[in-house]
């Protein structure tokens, strides 16, 4: 049986998210991933993974704030979910930094991230 929490709309934009920065994470890392002649490896790479990190959490938190029952653990979840949307924001703007043709790609993440906040604060004021 599938959940009603699984067709709103901002469990859908969190699988979305989900979705783009992992695209966009693999792009990136086509450009990041070369080590400098000193040896050392770009530190943006880190970065694009953190991406992924952060967005692949957003649904489960979204799942688990709907399915508890107690107000107090339900607040926690979307506590959780706001740290997540921040992180990832933060994230895609040290990516915005890096030396690659895929930083381009950022902004539309961030847009997204955008309307996902919008959605988020509407969301929790119905929990």
């Amino acid at each position: 049986m599938i959940s009603h929490f699984t067709e709103q709309p901002i469990y859908q934009k969190a699988l979305e998210i989900f979705v783009l920065s992992r695209s966009i994470s693999s792009y990136l890392n086509h450009d990041l991933s070369e080590i400098y002649t000193d040896g050392k490896e770009n530190r943006h790479i880190y970065f694009s993974g953190d991406i992924v990190q952060q967005s692949i959490s957003l649904a489960p938190e979204i799942a688990k704030a709907e399915q508890e029952i107690c107000s107090e653990k339900k607040y926690k979840h979307i506590a959780s979910v706001r740290r997540l949307t921040n992180r990832l924001y933060h994230s895609c703007r040290r990516l915005e930094n890096c030396n690659s043709n895929g930083r381009d790609y950022v902004w539309l993440l961030r847009r997204e991230l955008h309307k996902f906040r919008k959605l988020e604060r509407a969301w929790s004021l119905t929990l």
